[in-house]
């Protein structure tokens, strides 16, 4: 079973790549809680095939249909507005806008542009093996009744749910909390840009007009990153890449910021285990580091200790969690993702039957360099842990009051 976050704020999801579409379950978001459908769509344009120049070809809406967990009484006309999905020959509506009512959020996002011809070449136990992808490893497990169209299961157009649940995550730490997530692409290739945001969200009181020019920056970049130089750079070295027949690695930084403090536990359900879990099973992801990261290891317990006053903490090297618990500092981390699998270069592989063979991808469209899609699904995940934790947080406060009927 997979789930992500949880057991209170928790995240299921089912569908494959060419199959007909994306279904999302999200658990646990407390009632009341406003769930705007324009909101979640918003972060799902961000993560969608097609919306970056330099990412896969493949173009797909990715419209989101909500058809459970949300109501509105007062305006039952607007609740109502989403988009239509057809059954036959009945238009079904489905939610806009509403209030979350405590039960299960449900979503549904279909496929349009699936080609799945172009995965012929993979088909059958004969089928050709993509060195660096699931292919060989899920046809045995499954026994070979694995969805090999576009990868199926392990595809990253399946991170569609992380995206759906991550934006009710989101919308509930926004309206009790203010918390806000931010992503920046820090690396591709050798390349490094200079400019982090958990840097600069670390030196000043981060307020919505902060965050603000930091999501209008994002959003009309090259690349996501606030580095201007930087997207100029790493656009050229991936383009040139991409008519290579070849792919990058990149690294991607993700930031909370107005953290609620004092969530999480200091040992196996430790906030920092969660998110580092979370963060790196996402597709590709071969690293993740925290505040600091790997830096920690060349300092001093005197350089690297954050110093304390009565306002608290005067730096974030813990990258916003000690023993695994917020201190109200930015969460900060930085995930690696390894250069995309599937490339157009010959290679050395096998069929299914384990026959070896001169492997050339004969069609496809793919990403050359994973994590240029990626951040909104790290932030999705960090924010889905992080309510999951609000909440474990919360369960441990009972007032007798909170429990009376008349």
């Amino acid at each position: 079973m997979e789930i992500l976050g949880g057991p209170l704020f928790a995240v299921a999801g089912a569908g494959e790549s060419h199959g007909p579409g994306i279904s999302t379950i999200t658990f646990g978001c407390p009632s009341g809680i406003r769930i705007d459908r324009d909101q979640i769509q918003s972060f799902l344009d961000r993560r969608r095939p097609g919306s970056n120049k330099h990412g896969t070809p493949r173009n797909e809406k990715d419209q989101v249909a909500l058809t459970s967990g949300i109501f509105d009484e007062s305006d039952y006309e607007a609740l109502l507005s989403g988009p239509s999905i057809k059954v036959g020959e009945t238009e079904i509506p489905t939610y806009q806008s509403g209030f979350a009512t405590g039960e299960p959020i449900a979503a549904f996002v279909g496929t349009a542009s699936s080609k799945s011809g172009h995965y012929q070449q993979f088909a059958g136990t004969t089928g050709e093996v993509r060195p660096g992808h699931t292919d060989l490893v899920k046809h045995h497990q499954s026994a070979g009744f694995v969805d090999y169209r576009g990868g199926g299961r392990s595809s990253y157009r399946s991170a569609i749910s992380d995206v759906v649940g991550g934006s009710i995550a989101r919308a509930f730490l926004m309206e009790k909390f203010g918390t806000r997530f931010l992503s920046n692409i820090v690396q591709v290739g050798a390349l490094k840009s200079k400019t982090h945001i958990g840097d600069m969200v670390d030196a000043v009181n981060v307020s919505s007009a902060d965050i603000g020019n930091f999501e209008s920056t994002l959003a009309s970049a090259e690349i996501y990153t606030i580095d201007s130089d930087f997207a100029e750079a790493a656009a050229q070295l991936i383009m040139e890449t991409r008519k290579d027949g070849d792919s990058l690695g990149g690294v991607v930084e993700v930031v909370a910021v107005n953290v609620p403090p004092l969530v999480g536990a200091p040992l196996y359900n430790s906030l920092k285990l969660r998110l580092m879990g979370a963060l790196g099973g996402v597709h590709a992801v071969r690293a993740v580091e925290v505040g600091a990261g790997n830096d920690v290891v060349t300092r001093l317990g005197s350089q690297n200790n954050d110093s304390i006053r009565a306002d608290g903490y005067q730096s974030n090297h813990h990258g916003g969690m000690l023993g695994g618990i917020t201190t109200g500092r930015p969460l900060v981390a930085r995930v690696s993702f390894k250069p995309t699998s599937t490339i157009t270069k010959p290679q050395k592989s096998v069929r299914k039957d384990l026959s070896e063979i001169d492997y050339q991808l004969d069609k496809g469209r793919h990403d050359p360099c994973v994590a240029i899609r990626a951040g909104v699904t790290l932030e999705s995940r960090m924010a889905i842990e992080l309510a999951n934790a609000v909440l474990q947080h919360q369960a441990g406060r009972i007032e007798a009051e909170n429990f009376k009927l008349f």
